[in-house]
């Protein structure tokens, strides 16, 4: 059939609707895709370049600067230096030897760095940087980059290294760091990417590794241009990470350095503590360690000399070590006795120089015996079989209860390494450790702080500000991180005796300043500073029926491992206290001769903020103390971090 001029003029006018519909829409496709192209190709062009150019942008991690560790005072004891590195990533060094071969030439290596370096690039990604050389000088970096060229995957980084101003003085206390090590991958549970950087370092003992989380920080990033041979052409961009935190401990670094002075010489611990907030000012053990010598990794011989020195430099005997505490654990079995109304201050119980039960004879020191005595006298002297009687009386279980209300066989929460819980006894642990019943004997050795009972120096030095007290002191390394202050250690009231109290540190008080107490020679002399304390000697041999009949072998005489452990407790001033201090001499003999003429000096430069007065000291000793600060003055050069440092 015939369309009609009309069909076909309406038809055509369709068809060119539809075609002016379809052209404009292919041209705003085209438009579009032209400034799309325009986009790309000349406002994006290095971008894209970059990214076709065989993958050749690098995303790094930049490792953030580690937090300060600072003493109450604000002198820095953990701090950070720049440190001039090399760097190599495998992947773009193609023959890695012959690489290496060539930085030799340049830059002196230590073969056995070179080694650890060649073995650490084989077990990481080919695209992890791996420190070649560090604590280059500038010049030996300067060397490096002019060589550039030569050394494809090589670079030259600063970055940040540990230092430790304070040296020895404060390596058991603040720790050190180290090179994060498979065996520190395998035994914690964190997915922080820096623990994957070669050589990246993290606490390995004391507040380093305790307060590793709040001191890392977190890691930055930085996206480089390299070339075909890996050279580094330019940094494209960077994100900074977040720096660690800093951290103010309770340690008075002044104070730490004198204890270190005064236990020089010696196997010991002490640990001194602040009565109105529980801050530990001084956490020392001798021998210590230099641990600088471990960030920059230590020695053979280094560690050979540490390893094998009967003194243990590397064991914190302060809060680590735990001893049996000898005649400084008197005062928890009289509390105990007294608390439990199993005997009164005036009683007197006789002591005839030993104590028989079941067949057993248990000695008093003084072979004589003390005679009638009550609580007053038998702590001022000491007498052994006073304790014997009175810890048959109220049990074992009483007495231990009374220890851990004093921090006795309690691990204080403190950010050191391997703080000791010690052992305060009773029938239920010896029936679960040794699976045996408890022997009346046992109650005997305990009440005099033998047999299983085993005590820290912190715990003992909680244990005499609880005294001193009546107050539940806990000890608080941390004051500060990052500004915010820390929780107090002063605790509530302990709910013991007021009375009681009163006349145990009366007694503590006679210990040292009546003429007839065990520590009267080592007295201080200034009455506003009077001192408070008990003396230990604990036995770590047994002495049999056939020695004591031909008469006990004196310490002196015997080897040093086999002599007896010196102990002191003491605070002060007696009116108004305000430090406890607790100290350990390992095999130092007896406890007035060998611990308490330390644990006064050490109280009195704490008294004093510094050098006391001689006037301060027995007039007897005062020209020996005098050239004892002098020789510790010399030790601790003016100018450098001695005791005069602000």
């Amino acid at each position: 059939m015939k369309r009609s001029a009309k069909d076909t003029e309406e038809s055509a006018r369709g068809i060119s609707r539809r075609a002016l519909v379809v052209g404009v829409a292919q041209l705003g496709i085209i438009g579009a895709l032209g400034i799309r192209m325009k986009s790309m190709q000349i406002e994006q062009a290095d971008h894209f370049r970059l990214l076709a150019e065989e993958n050749r942008i690098n995303i790094r991690l930049i490792p953030p600067a580690r937090g300060l560790i600072f003493d109450r005072n604000g002198l820095p004891i953990a701090a950070n230096e720049q440190n001039y590195r090399v760097v190599m990533v495998r992947e773009d060094a193609g023959d890695v030897g012959e690489v290496l071969e060539r930085l030799t030439k340049i830059v002196p290596l230590d073969p056995e760095e070179l080694a650890r370096a060649m073995e650490e690039m084989q077990r990481r990604s080919p695209f992890v940087p791996v420190t070649i050389a560090d604590r280059l000088t500038w010049d030996d970096v300067a060397r490096v980059n002019i060589n550039a060229p030569a050394l494809p995957g090589i670079s030259a980084e600063v970055g940040l290294s540990r230092m430790y101003p304070w040296g020895a003085d404060m390596g058991h206390v603040v720790g050190y760091v180290g090179p994060v090590s498979d065996y520190d991958l395998s035994r914690i549970d964190d997915q922080d990417p820096l623990l994957q950087i070669p050589k990246f370092q993290i606490g390995k003992t004391g507040a380093e590794n305790k307060l590793e989380h709040d001191l890392r920080g977190s890691a930055g990033t930085k996206r480089i241009e390299v070339n075909a041979i890996g050279r580094v052409m330019r940094e494209l961009d960077r994100k900074e990470g977040t720096s660690g935190a800093d951290v103010q401990l309770t340690i008075d670094a002044r104070l730490q350095t004198y204890v270190q002075a005064r236990l020089e010489g010696e196997s010991a611990g002490a640990v001194v503590i602040d009565l109105e907030n529980g801050d530990l000012r001084a956490v020392a053990s001798a021998p210590t360690f230099d641990p600088n010598l471990f960030v920059r990794g230590i020695s053979s011989k280094n560690w050979r000399d540490l390893n094998e020195n009967i003194y243990r430099p590397l064991a914190a005997k302060a809060v680590q070590g735990t001893y049996p505490p000898g005649s400084t654990f008197k005062m928890v079995t009289a509390l105990a006795a007294l608390e439990d109304g199993k005997v009164t201050a005036e009683e007197t119980i006789r002591c005839r120089g030993y104590v028989e039960v079941s067949g057993t004879r248990f000695h008093c020191w003084k072979r004589a015996g003390h005679g009638n005595v009550n609580l007053h006298e038998s702590l001022k002297q000491s007498c052994d079989c006073y304790y014997y009687e009175i810890g048959q009386r109220v049990g074992i279980d009483k007495i231990a209860e009374m220890a851990r209300k004093l921090g006795l066989g309690v691990r204080h929460e403190l950010p050191l390494s391997a703080v000791a819980a010690g052992l305060a006894p009773d029938k239920a642990w010896k029936a679960e450790v040794r699976g045996e019943d408890w022997r009346i004997g046992d109650t005997v050795n305990a009440s005099i702080g033998q047999g299983y009972v085993l005590a820290s120096p912190l715990q003992l030095a909680v244990m005499t500000a609880r005294i001193a007290t009546g107050r539940e002191i806990t000890p608080r390394l941390v004051r500060a991180i990052d500004g915010v202050e820390q929780p107090s250690g002063l605790g509530p009231d302990q709910g013991i005796n007021e009375n009681h109290l009163r006349r145990i540190r009366e007694s503590m008080s006679d210990v040292i300043n009546n003429s007839r107490g065990t520590a009267y020679g080592s007295r201080i002399t200034d009455e506003t500073m009077r001192m408070a304390g008990k003396t230990g000697t604990s036995q770590v041999r047994r002495i049999t029926a056939e020695e004591r009949a031909r008469g006990v072998i004196n310490n002196a005489d015997l080897p040093w491992e086999r002599r007896d452990h010196a102990l002191f407790v003491s605070f002060a001033p007696v009116e108004n206290p305000k430090y406890a201090i607790a100290l350990i001499v390992e095999h130092g003999g007896g406890g007035s001769a060998a611990a308490a003429p330390i644990a006064r000096d050490i109280m009195l430069q704490a008294l004093a903020d510094g050098e006391p007065q001689l006037s301060a000291y027995p007039s007897n000793v005062r020209g020996k103390i005098e050239e004892q600060q002098r020789k510790i003055r010399e030790r601790i050069p003016p100018g450098s971090k001695g005791l005069e440092r602000a």
